[in-house]
């Protein structure tokens, strides 16, 4: 029985029936290695394991833990402040907050889901006691969260990197900043027309100068992580991973020394949550390496890479191409999956027709990110709907003008690579 054709149909099939994906995954890879006895089960053991023995994969579970230490820290209230002062007086002021936060809280965290179950459940019940529909704020965090994975630190982008050896973490991180604040500006502007139409008011007046400074002054130290982690990557001070420790002694020290909100007492619980969010990353990387050995060694990705140059694509409509195909993968399959599969396939090819590989793989981590909040696998809808406690329906409803929103801004990213290539280049990252 041909091997490809087991792995493909039986991933299908688990993935129909509601087999989270990185088990669907996995068990897809241990019945073909059964069925098609082309290669021992031991395979699957030994490449799960293989795909999570990685150097520069330890930053993953770093930044995770660097980010609880924050939240840990009180810094969702301070990011929050901080915010709010700069744009809670206006028409529609919370949902501003919540798009500004979000942004802010995304170069910590690295990681939708935490933006949107930490500071964005806390914006969504601010939200609702001001007066907002309650699905309207679930929406706008769902759709806001998507930049936890574009602005640096990113924790897929650590994944891209090790899978195209032509971009650097260093580079992603810095190609992400100018998408993740377009992004941002998009879904204030969405917040803009909505807060219009249905008169969601202000929240007070602006508070004087000496308050400002003095709230500005005290999230100094939280916004200065990303731009230490940057800053000492581009200086040549330390590596990615390395980076990443760097983010957890600095995060300990704002917790504990600075806000002094960070107890002792709270560190087992901290570091148990960082543990097993850590545990599902590698999990979900561990069998979707096992997966994408299969399709190597069977020569999937080659003869995929030869059927489309073989097809003479421009450039551009190879890009098209690509950003419909990843669009309609994103929403059955989960981001660091689709990346594990996708980016070995696609990048040789968007290189071999002279796409820039930096401004390539943005458009691949926002296209992947997108199914995250699109039906049935969006794994932020799920989170969203558990932490406000609205319905599905209404929040897939209130989704609309963002899901919008979003297509502008990828049709950008697409069509003008120097948002994605113009930062790493000004700044000397390769």
């Amino acid at each position: 029985m041909d091997a490809s054709i087991v792995l493909i149909v039986s991933a299908c099939i688990f993935l129909a029936i509601g087999v989270p994906v990185a088990f669907a995954l996995g068990l897809a890879t241990a019945a073909t290695l059964i069925l098609a006895e082309s290669y021992p089960l031991l395979v699957l053991l030994k490449e799960t394991f293989t795909g999570i023995d990685s150097f520069p994969l330890m930053a993953v579970p770093f930044f995770i833990l660097a980010a609880e230490l924050m939240s840990g820290g009180s810094l969702t209230e301070v990011l929050l402040r901080f915010a709010g002062q700069f744009v809670g007086h206006r028409r529609g002021g919370l949902g501003y907050t919540n798009v500004v936060s979000l942004t802010f809280f995304s170069g910590i965290s690295g990681s939708a889901l935490a933006d949107a179950a930490g500071p964005g459940s806390m914006l969504i019940k601010m939200m609702d006691k001001a007066g907002y529909d309650r699905s309207y704020a679930a929406a706008l965090t769902a759709s806001t969260a998507i930049v936890g994975p574009i602005i640096p630190p990113s924790i897929i982008m650590i994944i891209y990197a090790l899978q195209d050896e032509s971009v650097s973490v260093g580079t992603l991180f810095v190609a992400g900043i100018l998408p993740g604040i377009l992004i941002a500006v998009a879904m204030c502007i969405v917040n803009f027309y909505v807060s219009k139409k249905r008169n969601y008011k202000g929240d007070g007046e602006t508070p004087p100068l000496r308050e400002i400074l003095l709230t500005t002054w005290k999230a100094l130290p939280a916004i200065l992580l990303p731009v230490v982690i940057l800053g000492g990557m581009r200086a040549g001070w330390f590596t990615p991973t390395e980076a990443s420790v760097v983010a957890v002694f600095y995060a300990l020290v704002c917790g504990k020394f600075v806000y002094r909100t960070l107890e002792w007492k709270a560190l087992p619980n901290i570091l148990e949550r960082s543990a097993l969010l850590s545990a599902s990353v590698l999990i979900i990387i561990g069998l979707s390496a096992s997966f994408a050995w299969i399709l190597t060694i069977e020569g999937i990705p080659q003869q995929m890479a030869e059927w489309l140059v073989s097809m003479n694509l421009s450039p551009w409509m190879f890009l098209i191409i690509v950003n419909v195909f990843l669009l309609l993968f994103g929403i059955f399959i989960e981001p660091l999956p689709g990346v594990m599969v996708l980016a070995p396939i696609l990048a040789p090819v968007a290189m071999k027709l002279g796409v820039d590989p930096v401004h390539f793989a943005m458009i691949v981590i926002y296209n992947l990110t997108l199914g995250m909040i699109t039906p049935p696998v969006g794994g932020l809808l799920f989170v969203t709907c558990n932490v406000s406690k609205v319905p599905m329906s209404q929040l897939v409803r209130e989704l609309v003008p963002f899901l919008w929103a979003h297509g502008a801004v990828l049709v950008l990213l697409t069509f003008v690579p120097a948002l994605s290539t113009w930062m790493p280049h000004a700044l000397g990252f390769k």
